[in-house]
């Protein structure tokens, strides 16, 4: 594991490489057929190199008082950059890993490995199933960052999946979720809309120049039954590397216009991204 030499394997659902960061002793970028999927400091938990996952921190550091522990439920696990962060930052926590590439599992097991007494229980499963069978009222927040290859799969965009959701946060839960659009903003659009139906209030967070069309880029939505505190969420995104906004209210139904919610049997993937949007090297 200490020995910064690129690991490469074939994992159920593509090629995984695991990348040393010659700037960082222990931290190792991941990615799976060409695509960024985490990146993780095993000396530094709480280091985020990548801004949506910066973003969904500032979403958990937000979500209760300082260092209060959360029971999470995570959606796709990749190399396990949140849960660890959590980890860190609320000891104590109780945290649910759900992925369904039994074989990038292994890879993290073993290269990458949680310490001992973290809190954290990782599972091979389908993460809308899991969500589904998962008990009531289990938990404080439900992150999900699941994506095949570059894309969020369809059965992870309806309103089935958002009512999933809401049934398994506690009162005053978060869901908070990656996804990735451009202009015009069709998918991004459907997703605010769906979980419009399900949730009495939403966030977005995104850079401005994702936000105006400029560029294909990740936006993180939160949602919840109770008010989300914008003001916190930013002050701490405007302070990051590459500042964002905190989108709700009236902006957030202006972007939404007419899209209307996902049901099951109309789901799409989010987009293909550009080329070069994400991909590395």
């Amino acid at each position: 594991m200490n020995d910064p030499i690129p690991v490469t394997r074939r994992v159920d659902h593509g090629t995984a490489k695991l990348l040393p960061d010659i700037d960082r002793a222990h931290a190792w970028l991941l990615t799976v057929d060409g695509a960024p999927q985490s990146y993780v400091d095993l000396d530094e938990p709480t280091h985020l190199e990548f801004e949506y996952a910066r973003r969904l921190a500032h979403a958990v550091d937000c979500a209760a008082d300082e260092g209060e522990p959360l029971d999470v439920l995570h959606l796709g696990g990749g190399a396990l950059t949140l849960p660890r962060y959590v980890a860190a930052t609320r000891p104590g926590s109780r945290q649910d890993v759900v992925e369904a590439d039994l074989g990038l599992l292994e890879l993290v097991a073993e290269r990458l490995p949680v310490p001992p007494g973290a809190g954290i229980a990782v599972h091979g499963a389908d993460a809308r199933r899991w969500l589904e069978q998962a008990p009531e009222d289990s938990a404080d927040m439900v992150i999900a960052d699941v994506f095949g290859g570059s894309r969020v799969p369809a059965h992870l965009t309806s309103r089935e999946y958002a009512r999933a959701a809401r049934r398994v946060l506690r009162p005053g839960g978060i869901y908070a979720a990656n996804l990735a659009d451009g202009a015009p903003f069709a998918f991004l659009r459907s997703q605010l809309a769906t979980f419009a139906a399900e949730f009495e209030e939403l966030a977005l967070i995104a850079e401005p120049a994702v936000l105006r069309g400029r560029r294909f880029g990740n936006a993180v939505l939160l949602a919840s039954h109770e008010e989300i505190d914008t003001a916190a969420l930013a002050r701490r995104t405007a302070s990051d590397a590459f500042p964002a906004r905190v989108e709700h209210g009236k902006a957030l139904r202006r972007l939404i216009g007419d899209a209307r919610p996902v049901r099951d049997e109309d789901a799409v993937a989010s987009p293909e991204p550009p080329d070069g949007a994400f991909s590395i090297g």
